[in-house]
């Protein structure tokens, strides 16, 4: 199963405290990728392909949830799967990264770890999807905002993770992408958590595209829809439910 990045963002909330996004975004030939690799959670991102087990996705973020680190989790997990030389799996945690392509994967295959991020991909047409992948995230990382900024921030903030990691599946799927032209229909999906606890949480932090022959314009446009939605719903309803009361928004 083509391609996909795992990062770790920290970030200071409105209130001075040192927090972390963390999120992960896949593509693929096949339909509904985003039931079988992405996971997330306030701990990290973990992302499951080649032959699919979705347990080590599932497990993994359980495993950091439970404070393993991800390095020790994942190793674990691929040292009790007997199909492992099958499997990539990578991810990160608030501390650290860890990348696995295992010697039976399909070529072209391979993966790419920094500091803050993971990027792997199997099938695909050549390294240079996941460099690209890799680049434009990195590149990313320094934008100027996009969009509204979220009330309570000063403005400052990179665009959304959300949309800075379909930037980077686009880079990836234009430098070449998966190599397997004949399957037209084709799936993308994201998800992105956080430490911070707020009152309402972005509408589009976990989406996905399940069966389209043009998965990075569709997720896209499902993430311009929702990015759209939760702002209208913020504007209309954000003070209401701060208040946990959703009558003083005037809705009949």
């Amino acid at each position: 199963m083509t391609f996909s990045i795992c990062v770790r963002e920290p970030y200071t909330d409105p209130d001075g405290e040192e927090q972390y996004r963390f999120g992960v975004a896949v593509t693929t030939r096949l339909a509904a990728v985003g039931t079988l690799c992405p996971f997330a959670n306030e701990y990290g991102a973990v992302a499951t392909q080649s032959l699919v087990n979705v347990e080590l996705g599932e497990r993994g973020i359980e495993y950091l949830a439970d404070g393993l680190h991800v390095e020790d989790a994942l190793d674990a997990l691929l040292a009790a799967d007997e199909g492992s030389a099958q499997r990539q799996l990578h991810g990160v945690d608030r501390d650290g990264t860890f990348t696995f392509s295992g010697e039976e994967c399909k070529p072209w295959y391979g993966h790419r770890e920094e500091d803050d991020f993971t990027v792997a991909g199997n099938l695909l047409v050549g390294e240079d999807t996941i460099d690209a992948t890799a680049e434009a995230y990195a590149e990313s990382r320094h934008d100027e905002p996009a969009g509204p900024a979220r009330p309570g921030t000063d403005g400052t903030d990179p665009a959304p993770l959300a949309e800075r990691l379909i930037d980077a599946l686009e880079a990836g799927h234009e430098a070449g992408g998966d190599k397997r032209e004949e399957l037209t229909v084709q799936s993308a999906a994201l998800i992105v958590t956080r430490t911070e606890d707020r009152e309402f949480s972005p509408s589009y932090a976990d989406l996905r595209v399940d069966a389209t022959e043009t998965p990075i314009d569709d997720l896209r446009e499902t993430y311009e829809l929702a990015h759209d939605s939760y702002v209208q719903t913020l504007e209309r309803y954000g003070d209401a439910y701060e208040e946990d009361d959703i009558d003083a928004s005037g809705e009949e």
